[in-house]
């Protein structure tokens, strides 16, 4: 059971002075979402990232531009090919404190540069629509003035923190997955920017993300003349994509979705390429391992011999988040911390992924929907509630402050995951 949160007086007084006006932050998420920011656009993204340099450089501590490795996939000729990515933004603040925080978010969105989804409107007093007001630019608003609320109180100097701010989660955090370990690996709790939903309730346990593009080689030929040499890969993407789909309902939790087919040709050839790529959604290790074996099994029940060859690509980037000990007394945590600022936070689980996943992969218990309220994400419905950035705000700022204060205790998830693993944390 977890006391109350007691405030002493300068954390009150910073709590109350959180802006509430929402023309002001109507105004802000016009200011940053006008930026294209999709995953693929990096000259919107360098862009953007100037701007969040000035934004967080008004934190303590260092501010630098991690380079990413390229995203690696396989293009529409089969062939691998690598997509530049933009950098990630880290922030270092007093990293020889003895509490040790990562806080998380990203600078992308799902809407490329050509889409006409670029503005920011208010859709009903105090509701706002608009690329990424909620996802996450709105979150990375909400993360900056809890950080600068939390700067004012003398006990700040027992947090040190990372900030990472990242340019590819929409698209499985290719390049940012081994930061997100590195930083994760060394910090007692994460907390993660992701939006709350609509009522204010957040995410509890997240599904795992597999993403996989299927390369299927056949054996080409004229469909008048020679029909019976050919070995057509469209055909044999079919049989494989039916036993795929097939697999749904077979596991509880485990989903397997086909997003796109590419190869083929004229109509006058028997094809000799196709790339399936799909998503496979698991609810925890053991099913993700089963799920690999029925994909292998498939691949090798109707893509194998008779002119026909696959290859695999891809794997599981966002391991499954389970509510562990560990993940449940962070929820518990962050409970206290809302009921403090007269907040009453419902967790529900989510076939969802964020960085959150990543962050709990390397050990790092952690809470990821601490962005504003809204919805309808990864549409052009997407909304934000304006009333929610303070709200939010006060949440977070009440996190770090009761985990400074020590009424909120970061160190334990690390000694509960120690426990379920029999190891040494301090090893």
């Amino acid at each position: 059971m977890i006391a109350n949160l007691i405030f002493d007086r300068e954390t009150q007084q910073a709590l109350d002075a959180v802006v509430t006006d929402r023309a002001i932050w109507k105004a802000r998420l016009e200011d940053w979402c006008s930026i294209n920011t999709g995953s693929r656009n990096l000259e919107g993204l360098q862009a953007f990232l100037r701007k969040l340099e000035e934004a967080f450089r008004v934190l303590p501590g260092t501010c630098v531009r991690r380079p990413l490795q390229p995203e690696a996939i396989i293009n529409a000729q089969g062939k691998e090919a690598e997509h530049a990515l933009s950098d990630s933004l880290h922030v270092i603040v007093r990293p020889e404190a003895p509490i040790k925080l990562v806080l998380t978010g990203h600078y992308d969105t799902v809407f490329p540069a050509q889409s006409s989804f670029q503005t920011v409107r208010e859709i009903e007093p105090g509701v706002v629509n608009g690329p990424g007001v909620a996802d996450m630019k709105g979150g990375l608003w909400v993360m900056l003035e809890a950080l600068k609320a939390f700067e004012t109180l003398p006990c700040a100097a027992q947090i040190g923190y990372e900030v990472l701010l990242s340019p590819d989660e929409e698209i499985g955090s290719p390049g940012s997955a081994a930061l997100l370990h590195e930083i994760g690996a060394r910090s007692d709790v994460g907390l993660t920017y992701e939006p709350a939903l609509a009522d204010g309730s957040m995410s509890g346990g997240r599904k795992g993300s597999g993403n996989f593009s299927l390369t299927i080689h056949g054996k080409a030929a004229h469909v008048g003349r020679a029909h019976h040499e050919g070995r057509s890969a469209i055909a044999a993407a079919a049989r494989f994509v039916a036993g795929l789909e097939a697999l749904n309902g077979k596991t509880p939790g485990v989903t397997f979705n086909t997003g796109r087919v590419d190869g083929g040709g004229p109509n006058n050839v028997v094809p000799d390429l196709a790339i399936v790529r799909f998503n496979v959604r698991v609810p925890d290790a053991e099913a993700a391992a089963w799920a690999q074996c029925e994909v292998d099994a498939l691949i090798g029940q109707h893509l194998s011999g008779a002119g026909i060859h696959a290859h695999l690509h891809g794997g599981f980037s966002r391991p499954p988040k389970p509510r562990t000990p560990a993940q449940e007394l962070v929820f518990a945590q962050v409970a206290a911390a809302g009921k403090a600022v007269g907040l009453e936070i419902v967790y529900k689980d989510t076939g969802g992924v964020c960085e959150g996943n990543n962050l709990a992969a390397s050990g790092c218990a952690n809470v990821d929907t601490l962005g504003p309220r809204g919805g309808l994400i990864h549409s052009d419905q997407e909304f934000a509630i304006l009333d929610s950035f303070s709200e939010r705000i006060r949440l977070s700022l009440a996190i770090l402050v009761g985990y400074a204060t020590g009424q909120l205790d970061a160190k334990a998830p690390r000694r509960l995951l120690a426990q379920e693993l029999g190891t040494n944390p301090c090893s």
